[in-house]
């Protein structure tokens, strides 16, 4: 069976960092983990070859040498992949799909042969077995939670490694928090279930031996879901990485109670941890409450982001606004506070309601949900009506990315990072960030809006915390990405095609 794995394309947001490429000479930011994962899954037998369209177009010779198609894709991805899908089955092609995308609202994907509902360590050996016998069935669901054991180590050679920024991987599944906006608890369980530290060395150590030298995103749910188990891991992390010079900087994804466990900071610092993405959402505490994060309702976030700066690892935010406790007051508040605690990287998006989450099904009780989420918060797009009115949700909304990326704000907030960063990860020797330095030069330095602001926080961290400069040159190139995206966004219309539910 020669199996084509293709991943669909990402759509220009604050999450692509499209932007940002050029400056570093990479095609994409992250590689297509899953489809690594599921191809490690199928029979050795099997051909295989990927196509990541982030990176390179889907050519029609790819499609003649392929059996069979398989796509994994985000909701984000569906319009991409519903043209690889018809592609796929214009060539004739068997096609399977798979991955958060298709876990609803499958009629809205024509062409698709099979369908792969749920988590492919718990479906893949079924569904293998019956196509190999010809009885494969059009979907395989399954709610259950597998042991992450049985997880396989990603087929790296799959992948041209010069391609991406930074590779993937992925350490536990699911989270203890259930707030009410995310899909986490349908997609991955309130558990968090984790691989051993002597499984998480070896898939570490089959990227090293693959040949990659750079940043790792540890890709959970939220990494510090299960502390006890994530203290085991760290001090072995630390070694491995001590013994073979720290060849990874790592970054992930966590619960805001991080900063409440001193020891849990130090040992992701000596893991060589340098950021961490972070749900904050809101200053309201009305909202945080109507959204179930209750984690979030007692902390001093100014006093949290400062102790995880001081510990060596940046903050990146998630904010959202949309909330039915949010007034037209909250723009402004949300401006003040993510000046205030200096969360430079701040992905501030519209409140969505994703598919089979708490907040997706009360609003549909309520009547109030309209179209299906685009999968991208930070479109000004809209799927159910808010409390403020649609209007003054989207003016507000635009009028936020405005002002937090002006240049006079954005670097206002990197002064205020690194009065209190500490850095302390190990960085490599690396050409690629000196070319991004000159091209910065030019690019962010002399022709864009932002120069003179450039030029002054090149000049003082030079002189006053030499270590964080390549931190403040990635965060000016970082602000140009910014900039253009918000525009785009700010100059879209307040209306979006959505599926109707």
């Amino acid at each position: 069976m020669k199996t084509l794995l293709v991943y669909p394309a990402y759509p220009d947001t604050f999450w692509s960092f499209k932007h940002v490429l050029p400056f570093v000479s990479k095609k994409a930011a992250f590689p297509p983990l899953g489809l690594l994962t599921v191809a490690a899954m199928l029979p050795a037998g099997w051909e295989k070859r990927l196509v990541d369209t982030n990176v390179a177009p889907l050519s029609e010779a790819d499609l003649a040498w392929a059996d069979m198609v398989m796509v994994s894709a985000m909701l984000v991805q569906a319009p991409s992949a519903r043209q690889i899908i018809g592609r796929a089955r214009e060539a004739g092609k068997l096609v399977v799909a798979g991955g958060p995308a298709f876990g609803t609202g499958r009629e809205t994907f024509p062409g698709v042969d099979h369908f792969i509902v749920g988590e492919a360590e718990e479906i893949m050996p079924a569904f293998v077995e019956d196509l190999q016998n010809g009885t494969a069935r059009e979907v395989y669901q399954s709610d259950r939670r597998p042991d992450l054991a049985t997880t396989p180590i990603p087929l790296w050679e799959l992948l041209n490694f010069k391609d991406y920024v930074s590779m993937s991987v992925q350490y536990s599944r699911g989270c203890p928090f259930d707030c009410e906006f995310c899909g986490i608890m349908a997609l991955n369980g309130r558990r968090s279930r984790v691989k051993s530290p002597e499984q998480m060395l070896r898939e570490m150590q089959s990227l090293y031996d693959a040949g990659w030298r750079d940043t790792v995103f540890v890709v959970d749910d939220n990494f510090i879901g299960n502390v006890a188990h994530v203290k085991r891991l760290l001090p072995r992390l630390a070694q491995w990485q001590r013994e073979r010079g720290y060849p990874y900087m790592l970054m992930t994804e966590a619960s805001i109670n991080l900063a409440n466990d001193r020891e849990l900071m130090t040992m992701m610092s000596e893991a060589n941890f340098h950021k961490v993405f972070i749900g904050i959402e809101t200053p309201s505490v009305d909202s945080l409450i109507e959204c179930g994060k209750k984690q979030n309702v007692a902390m001093d976030f100014a006093s949290a982001v400062r102790e995880i700066h001081r510990h060596g690892m940046q903050v990146m935010g998630g904010f959202i606004v949309g909330f039915d406790h949010d007034t037209p007051s909250i723009f402004e508040q949300q401006i003040r506070f993510i000046q205030e605690i200096g969360v430079v990287t701040a992905m501030v998006g519209v409140l969505n309601a994703m598919p089979q989450t708490r907040l997706w099904r009360r609003l549909e009780q309520e009547g109030r949900l309209f179209g299906e989420a685009s999968g991208e918060n930070t479109d000004a797009c809209l799927n159910f009506i808010p409390a403020m009115g649609r209007k003054a949700l989207l003016d507000g909304y635009k009028q936020l990315l405005g002002v937090i990326y002006s240049p006079r704000k954005y670097y206002k907030r990197i002064n205020t990072f690194l009065r209190e960063y500490c850095p302390t990860a190990r960085r490599r020797t690396d050409p690629v960030e000196l070319l991004a330095l000159v091209k910065s030069m030019w690019h962010v330095g002399v022709v864009s809006r932002a120069r003179f602001n450039y030029w002054k926080l090149m000049i003082k961290t030079m002189l006053t915390n030499r270590k964080a400069f390549p931190v403040a040159v990635e965060l000016a190139i970082l602000g140009l990405h910014f900039d253009r995206v918000a525009k785009r966004v700010m100059h879209t219309d307040t209306t979006c095609d959505t599926i109707t539910v």
